[in-house]
């Protein structure tokens, strides 16, 4: 009864505090910043699912609720305790959420790496008294050692060729290798450092990666063999990512398993885009790796030794 139709939503971008999901409203119509915990909530106003709200009307009348959390264990953080579902700031920098026990922390400073450029020539974060993330400024030394620095990142542009002066033409294309997966079953994530954009600027790439699902079984080896490396998936399969499922099917190849005490990782990978869609009814894309080759090693990772980890092996060959 309080739905009209046809829907009318407001044609500004939605404009949400960080952190907080964008959802649809109880009709269906439009776009929503999700209710936090602790927040009124109605058919319009609904709370943030993705993080385990519901709006329970038993505590105000007349269409409206208050946004509870599920039953889930809490988080100590520091020795402050949060109740599952709170959003948090511990500090200026960091936007936080528990839920159930586990605390995520999104940054709210940009962590992106500049190169020195003409027009900036030594560039470097400073911190200014009355702000909490660093900003970058532009330091001018001496006029003759201006684009010193500058030209070792930036090709010469030919005298009979004036238009290759912008700044993605000359610049000179720095990548690092991708990273070990972060999990090593389910998905995860791998990043790599580039400055391959219209700015020359460093900045961090991230991608989907899967090194084997948790429950995969891998194929008994063969007599005189100690290991399956690279095993391909016999049937399709939808990948699964923060609730969401992929459009397409894929047959991906996995990283099987040694019997003779070494660890199997990808060692030559291509990145490809994948689609997802959503329950809500949204769809993204999002770079995933693709494993071509396996390989068997003895550098492995130490188990819950993050300091101490010799493991240091990068996937070559990648491209996209």
């Amino acid at each position: 009864q309080v739905c009209t139709f046809p829907c009318s939503c407001p044609s500004q971008p939605l404009q949400c505090p960080v952190g907080t999901s964008h959802v649809w409203d109880g009709c269906g119509c439009c776009k929503v910043c999700a209710r936090q915990l602790g927040e009124l909530c109605s058919l319009h106003r609904p709370c943030d699912h993705h993080k385990g709200l519901y709006c329970d009307f038993s505590k105000i009348r007349r269409g409206s609720g208050i946004c509870l959390a599920n039953e889930g264990a809490t988080c100590d953080l520091l020795g402050k305790i949060y109740l599952n579902g709170e959003s948090f700031q511990p500090t200026c920098k960091l936007q936080c959420i528990c839920m159930d026990g586990a605390i995520g922390c999104i940054p709210l400073c940009s962590d992106d790496l500049r190169l020195p450029s003409p027009e900036c020539p030594s560039p470097r974060r400073v911190k200014f008294h009355n702000k909490c993330c660093e900003e970058w400024v532009c330091e001018e030394g001496a006029e003759e050692n201006r684009f010193g620095t500058a030209m070792a990142v930036f090709r010469e542009a030919p005298a009979h060729k004036p238009e290759l002066n912008s700044l993605q033409e000359n610049c000179l294309v720095q990548t690092t290798e991708w990273s070990m997966c972060s999990r090593s079953c389910g998905m995860g994530i791998s990043t790599r450092v580039t400055n391959d954009n219209p700015q020359c600027r460093l900045e961090k790439e991230n991608r989907l990666c899967m090194v084997r699902p948790c429950d995969f079984s891998v194929e008994k080896t063969k007599k005189g063999k100690k290991c399956v490396r690279t095993p391909k998936q016999r049937q399709s399969l939808h990948f699964e990512f923060s609730g969401c499922t992929s459009t397409r099917s894929y047959r991906p190849r996995f990283c099987g398993s040694c019997s003779d005490g070494r660890c199997c990782t990808p060692f030559l990978t291509s990145t490809m885009d994948v689609e997802f869609h959503c329950p809500e009814g949204d769809f993204f894309q999002r770079k995933m790796m693709f494993i071509k080759m396996c390989s068997c090693h003895y550098d492995c990772p130490r188990d819950n030794d993050i300091f101490l980890a010799t493991y240091h092996r990068r996937m070559i060959g990648d491209h996209i």
